[in-house]
């Protein structure tokens, strides 16, 4: 076994694993807060320069630990200022990650699976397959190596003020490591982020809606795409599982109790597919009674798939047509297209490549 990778890798742990890491290691506990804040807060990868910890400390941690992100191998950045990294990972595989920067926020587009294996049928990673689950230092390394090479903003405070699970992968399919990975962003001795501005975007994994409302309810982000179960399934084959009425009542439970609580409803528009006036209504009533509002997606091409983008006067129709019927719709603009790096083009590499068929993805 490689040396580093017999090493505790400390973006693995939030600031309860490294209080327990500090007592194996006979410290008080409380040293974690100071590890976590040089770690996560400062970006640090040096134990030498944590000069609050002491040199036996230090020198503990640099013999038994190390701090792991995923390595860079590519960084393009698009005209509009969108910068996209490839990653690469133990064992070949490598994904992608998309800062999105904007006046008073910096949005980081985060992956959690090495590919995906729900094989939405108009999406760029679901035609790469699936290999696994990213550990929680693959999904905390992201934040982790954005939040170095991001330079300072002159207007906000933090270069990345809002995360979005929206890259490669499920996000609710690795529950575990995407729950451990979000307390630390939430964490005010890391990241500090608030739960409104952790956005969470699943396909529809009902009983998971449900447990990260009991777990760590931040903000929920539902890929809908269509406004009919017929539709749904061929777009989306996990509804074949979990059913719009089945998914919308776990959306309605997800914000019970707090009135300000907004899901936010994906939908990419397809040319001739969904994006007809009628299905705009068919839209609105179906949500009329989820605390909801929409993001309209263009489609950004991928090349094999069989999809056209909608023309602006179509996605304008639509817009309007949702917003007669008293929901909340915007269009989302358009971001790092140029790199392939907008929303449904996310590709990475996977290997090796396993197809999921539509009865696999539906069966979830």
């Amino acid at each position: 076994m490689d040396a580093a990778c017999a090493k505790t890798n400390l973006l693995d742990l939030d600031r309860s694993g490294l209080a327990s890491l500090l007592t194996q290691l006979g410290e008080k506990p409380f040293r974690a807060d100071q590890l976590l804040q040089w770690v996560h807060a400062r970006g640090c990868d040096d134990f030498a320069a944590m000069s609050n910890l002491s040199k036996a400390l230090r020198e503990r941690l640099a013999q038994e630990c190390d701090i792991r992100a995923p390595e860079v191998t590519a960084d393009q950045q698009a005209s509009d200022g969108t910068r996209k990294w490839l990653l690469r990972l133990a064992g070949g595989s490598a994904i992608e990650t998309v800062y999105i920067p904007e006046t008073r926020r910096g949005t980081l587009c985060v992956s959690s699976q090495v590919g995906c294996q729900l094989n939405c049928s108009f999406c760029q990673t679901a035609q790469q397959g699936f290999n696994r689950n990213l550990s929680v230092s693959e999904i905390l390394g992201q934040m982790w190596t954005a939040n170095r090479l991001v330079p300072p903003h002159a207007v906000r405070e933090k270069p990345i003020t809002n995360v979005v699970f929206m890259g490669m992968g499920e996000p609710l399919l690795n529950f575990d490591n995407v729950v451990a990975a979000i307390r630390v962003l939430l964490d005010d001795l890391a990241y500090g982020l608030s739960r409104r501005r952790v956005t969470v975007s699943t396909a529809g994994v009902v009983p998971m809606i449900d447990r990260l409302r009991e777990e760590c309810p931040v903000a929920l982000a539902v890929s809908l795409h269509a406004p009919d179960d017929a539709l749904r399934d061929e777009l989306v084959p996990l509804n074949r599982r979990y059913p719009i009425a089945e998914l919308l009542d776990a959306c309605r439970r997800y914000v019970a109790g707090d009135e300000r609580r907004r899901v936010t409803f994906e939908y990419t528009l397809l040319a001739g597919v969904n994006d007809h006036p009628a299905q705009a209504k068919a839209l609105a009533r179906l949500l009329a009674r989820v605390p909801a509002k929409v993001n309209l997606i263009p489609y950004n091409p991928v090349d094999g798939l069989p999809y056209e983008t909608s023309s602006p006067a179509t996605v304008a129709q639509f817009r309007d047509e949702v917003l007669r019927h008293g929901l909340v719709a915007t269009v989302r603009k358009t971001r790092g297209d140029g790199i392939d790096g907008a929303c449904g083009q996310l590709a990475g590499r996977v290997l090796p490549r396993q197809r999921r068929s539509v009865h696999a993805s539906a069966s979830v």
